[in-house]
C-alpha cells in the first residue's frame, strides 16, 4: 500500500512538473520583452487582460494535452495521419518560421540579459548560450532535461518579487485588474494582439502534445498502439495540470506588467528598447534588487523556453516527414530530428548576426505569434471533436464552448488590427 502511495505522489510531482513547464516555457523572453513592453507603454490599466486570457490559455494547453494523450501522436504526427498533405506543409512551414524567429528573438534577448553582467558583444554571448542548450538536448535525457527545466521554471517567481519591491499602488492595482480600459487605436490593438498571441503562442501546442507522449514512452509504451487511448482519470489529472501550470504562467505575466507598469510606465518610460534597458530602468525607481530579479527572470526562463522552441519545430519537421522523434532516443537513433535541433539552433544563432533589436523583436515576434495562432488553434478544435481520431474522448459541450469563444477572440483581436492599419 506504502509502496502504491509513494507511486501516485511522484506521479503526482512528475505532472505537475510538467504543467508547471509549459506554464513557464509559455513565459518566455519573448513574452517578457512583450508584457513589459505593455506595461510601459499602458501601466496598469491593462493588468485586465491577464484574468481574460487565463482561460483561453488553459483551453488551448488542455486540447493539446488532450490530443496527446488520446491519440498517442504529436500534433504534426497527427495532421500526418488525418489530414492532406497540403495543408500539413501549409501549417509547418508557418509554425517553422514562426519558432526559428522567436527561438533567436529569445537567445537575442537572454544574451542582452546576461550582457548586463558579462562584457562581452552580445552576438557572441548567443553562441555560447545555443552550444550549451544545443548540448543539452543531444546528450541530456528526457528526465534529466525535465528535471533541469522544473528547476529554470522557478526562475519567473523573480517577476512576483519584483512587483513587490516596485511599491505599487493597491487601489490602482485592483482598479486596473477589474476594470477594462479599452482604446481603439494601433498602438493598443498592437498590444493586445501581441499578448494575447505571446501566452497563446503556437509552439505551446506541439510541445504539450508532444510532452504527452513522451511520458506515455517513458512508462514504456513504445509503439502507438500501446500510446493510444486515455482514461477519463488521466484526462482529469490532466485538466488540473494544465491548470496549474497556466495559473503559474498568467501570475507571471501579470506581475511583470504590474511591475513595469508601477514603475517605467509612471516615470514615463514608456519606451522600452532592449532587455538591459528594461532591466536597468528599474534600477533607479524600483531598487537594485528588483533590476536583478528582472534580469534573471529573462535569463532563466530563456533557457528553459529557446529548447522548448527548436525540439517543438523538430518534432513538427520530423512527424511531417514521418521520421523517429523522441528525446528518449539517441541522436543515432533519431538523426533527422538531431539533425533539426542543431540547425533550427544555428538558424536562430545566424539571426542574431544580423542586427535586430533583440527587445523589438521580441514584442514584434508575439504579434507575429498573434497572426499563427488563429488557424492552428481552428485546427485543433476540429481534431478534438473527430471521432476517427478521439474516439468517445470528443470535446464536452463547456469544453468546445471554451474553445469556440477563444478562437473567435484570438481571430477576431487579429482581424481588430488589421483593420487599424488601414484606417
Amino acid at each position: 500500500m506504502a509502496d502504491k502511495d509513494d507511486q501516485k505522489e511522484r506521479g503526482l510531482a512528475r505532472s505537475i512538473g510538467v504543467g508547471v513547464i509549459t506554464g513557464a516555457a509559455d513565459d518566455d523572453p519573448s513574452a517578457i520583452g512583450t508584457y513589459a513592453s505593455a506595461g510601459a507603454q499602458f501601466g496598469t490599466q491593462i493588468l485586465w487582460l491577464a484574468p481574460v486570457v487565463l482561460p483561453m490559455m488553459f483551453t488551448v494547453v488542455y486540447l493539446s494535452s488532450k490530443l496527446g494523450q488520446v491519440s498517442g501522436r504529436g500534433l504534426f504526427h497527427v495532421i500526418r495521419d488525418f489530414y492532406p498533405r497540403w495543408l500539413l506543409w501549409a501549417v509547418l512551414v508557418g509554425v517553422m518560421i514562426g519558432n526559428t524567429i522567436e527561438a533567436a528573438a529569445d537567445l537575442g534577448g537572454m544574451a542582452a540579459a546576461l550582457g548586463i553582467f558579462i562584457p562581452l558583444p552580445v552576438p557572441w554571448i548567443v553562441v555560447a548560450v545555443a552550444v550549451v542548450l544545443l548540448a543539452l538536448q543531444l546528450w541530456g535525457s528526457y528526465a534529466t532535461i525535465r528535471a533541469i527545466f522544473r528547476w529554470l521554471a522557478l526562475a519567473l517567481l523573480a517577476y512576483a518579487a519584483a512587483a513587490l519591491l516596485a511599491q505599487p499602488d493597491p487601489a490602482e492595482v485592483l482598479i486596473g485588474t477589474f476594470i477594462p480600459t479599452v482604446r481603439l487605436d494601433r498602438h493598443f490593438l498592437s498590444i493586445v494582439v501581441a499578448i494575447i498571441g505571446t501566452s497563446l503562442s503556437a509552439y505551446i501546442y506541439t510541445w504539450e502534445s508532444n510532452q504527452q507522449v513522451e511520458e506515455k514512452i517513458e512508462e514504456g509504451k513504445i509503439r502507438l498502439s500501446q500510446r493510444i487511448g486515455a482514461s477519463s482519470t488521466e484526462l482529469s489529472r490532466s485538466r488540473r495540470d494544465v491548470l496549474i501550470g497556466m495559473l503559474f504562467s498568467n501570475a507571471v505575466m501579470y506581475f511583470i506588467i504590474m511591475s513595469t507598469g508601477v514603475t517605467l510606465h509612471d516615470h514615463g518610460q514608456t519606451n522600452i528598447e532592449t532587455a538591459a534597458q528594461a532591466a536597468e530602468a528599474l534600477r533607479p525607481l524600483a531598487g537594485a534588487g528588483a533590476s536583478v530579479l528582472f534580469t534573471a527572470g529573462i535569463i532563466g526562463v530563456g533557457f528553459l523556453a529557446v529548447p522548448v522552441m527548436t525540439a517543438g519545430a523538430a518534432y513538427d519537421l520530423a512527424q511531417a516527414l514521418g521520421w523517429r522523434a523522441s528525446l528518449h532516443a539517441r541522436p543515432r537513433e533519431a538523426p533527422g530530428f538531431y539533425w533539426a535541433i542543431a540547425g533550427l539552433t544555428a538558424i536562430a544563432v545566424a539571426l542574431n548576426f544580423l542586427g535586430f533589436n533583440p527587445m523589438q523583436a521580441l514584442v514584434w515576434s508575439g504579434i507575429v505569434q498573434g497572426f499563427s495562432t488563429p488557424p492552428l488553434l481552428l485546427l485543433i478544435m476540429f481534431m478534438t471533436n473527430n471521432r476517427k481520431i478521439m474516439g468517445d474522448k470528443v470535446n464536452s459541450a463547456w469544453m468546445n464552448a471554451l474553445g469556440w469563444i477563444t478562437t473567435a477572440a484570438v481571430f477576431s483581436a487579429s482581424a481588430g488590427l488589421v483593420v487599424t492599419w488601414f484606417l
